[in-house]
């Protein structure tokens, strides 16, 4: 662990200042040895429902399509989907230098709760604080190796998953993940407010089924309604990374495990944002 501070609020208690952007960096943990991670995003949501890993996913097929060495951690222990898109079914293996993730057929390399358990389909019936403690260890004892870019998947809410993450990680940024009906602004402003307080940067907001295309004729159906996540990103003062169609063949992909393949045309535009 980072060397401890002193926290420089001095309204903060021991149990207050968990929750403190000054005593942030005295939590932060130190990545596993054998890792060099050069930029960690978190993918975060006020709600679930909203496709964060379906994002998080696209995101990293998208990078690694660009040449960068991307891997993801998967922080949504109790509902853990990424092995499966990708295909990976080994189990994680460890030695005296750590856990060794899975690894996709494009190289991008994943650590879930999945790749531990048993059996996938094994439910995880665990109290806040020891998932909290699984997903620290992802970071603290998973041999990363060299990466570029490593992007978090995490659960929805503010709950001690996100406070966890937020604290021990440290986040380069965050991207914020919405769809388009009229509990957005409520939504982004809850990951917004919760990255304030720990002052970390967001990157930037992504909207999911923002619209469908016809096959026929590629007219945009707003299948959920009109987007106003433009609206919400001004009065916050935030970029509008992507807005991302329904795809029926994205669902394909993740369920045969090849996600691999997918056409990243609709996110690419939102890495390049990210990179700068």
């Amino acid at each position: 662990m980072a060397e401890e501070r002193q926290c420089s609020n001095t309204s903060c208690t021991a149990e207050s200042c968990a929750g403190c952007a000054n005593s942030r960096e005295s939590l932060i943990e130190k990545h596993n040895e054998y890792s060099n991670v050069k930029n960690v995003i978190g993918i975060v949501s006020g709600k679930g429902g909203v496709g964060k890993s379906f994002v998080t996913s696209s995101l990293a097929v998208s990078l690694a399509n660009k040449g960068y060495k991307v891997g993801i951690l998967d922080a949504d222990v109790t509902g853990p989907s990424i092995p499966k898109m990708f295909g990976i079914k080994d189990k994680a293996m460890g030695n005296e230098m750590g856990i060794f993730p899975g690894v996709s057929s494009k190289g991008i390399k994943i650590m879930s709760v999945n790749l531990m358990l048993e059996n996938d389909e094994d439910p995880v019936i665990w109290r806040g604080p020891v998932i909290a403690g699984v997903v620290k260890q992802f970071w603290t004892d998973v041999v990363w190796d060299e990466l570029d870019y490593l992007l978090v998947d995490m659960p929805p809410g503010t709950g001690d998953v996100p406070l966890t993450v937020f604290q021990s990680i440290p986040l380069n940024g965050i991207v914020v993940v919405t769809s388009p009906q009229d509990l957005v602004k409520m939504i982004v402003k809850k990951a917004y407010n919760m990255a304030g307080k720990m002052d970390i940067p967001v990157l930037g907001i992504v909207e999911n089924y923002s619209y469908m295309e016809c096959p026929d004729c590629g007219k945009k159906i707003n299948v959920f309604g009109e987007s106003k996540v433009d609206d919400t990103a001004k009065e916050l003062g935030l970029n509008v990374l992507a807005k991302l169609p329904i795809m029926p063949e994205a669902a394909r992909l993740a369920d045969e495990g090849v996600f691999d393949t997918i056409d990243s045309k609709y996110i690419d535009e939102a890495t390049d944002k990210i990179i700068g």
